[in-house]
């Protein structure tokens, strides 16, 4: 973890750079679009960190529900269930429509226990922010750099920058709950692969979360 930590300290200086009034970021935004591409979830994106203030918990908690609950979330079991089946991952499951339908059950689960440990459980308990706060200025580089490194940092209740023990250590459990509902035994390095996975599906979403505003204005243009 102190390898993390030194991270952390590397990126504070980004995070916190976004609350200077001469930054384009800390102006009036507007409000952020719910989806990516009318499917991925974005409720938990923040524009800026002006006038930062910490989530209650049942804010947390929502933040969970409607990524949790999102049609996006849904499609995106359902994606990774049909490549499931095709690949054979289980073979328990069997075939056909009643095993896609148990790789779909297993897999939207996994998503939804994930999302409600790293975004409303853990973030709670250990008074961390679950949202995704945009860095917004800069080259492209660096705000590929900065949006995958918020799956190791993130910003705390108290303003500071810390270690996102919500994001690694939520869904570790996450994929420790799972794992205990599949039919058959599943070993550390399935678990290893679930976390990875879900690990880069979250940094995905930070990627695209970063650069939305950015695509969705040369769309605007294209069509105009």
């Amino acid at each position: 973890m102190r390898s993390l930590t030194v991270l952390a300290l590397l990126l504070s200086p980004t995070l916190l750079q976004s609350q200077t009034p001469s930054d384009p970021s800390t102006q009036p935004q507007p409000a952020e679009a719910k989806r990516i591409f009318g499917i991925v979830p974005n409720f938990r994106t923040s524009p800026t960190l002006q006038n930062y203030e910490p989530l209650t918990p049942k804010e947390k908690f929502k933040i969970a529900a409607q990524d949790a609950f999102d049609r996006g979330t849904v499609v995106l079991a359902a994606a990774f269930a049909g490549e499931s089946q095709l690949t054979n991952a289980d073979r328990s499951f069997g075939q056909g429509a009643e095993g896609y339908g148990r790789y779909f059950i297993t897999s939207y689960a996994g998503f939804v226990i994930g999302d409600y440990m790293t975004e409303g459980v853990f973030p709670t308990l250990l008074h961390q922010d679950p949202r995704y706060f945009r860095k917004g200025t800069g080259g492209g580089l660096s705000r590929l750099g900065y949006a995958c490194g918020q799956i190791f940092v993130t910003y705390g209740d108290n303003k500071k920058v810390q270690v996102n023990y919500s994001e690694l250590v939520g869904n570790s459990v996450a994929v420790a709950i799972s794992e205990s509902y599949y039919p058959n035994s599943r070993d550390a390095s399935d678990a290893a692969s679930s976390l990875g996975m879900q690990l880069g599906v979250d940094m995905a979403s930070n990627v695209l979360k970063e650069f939305w505003p950015d695509i969705a204005r040369k769309f605007s243009h294209k069509h105009n």
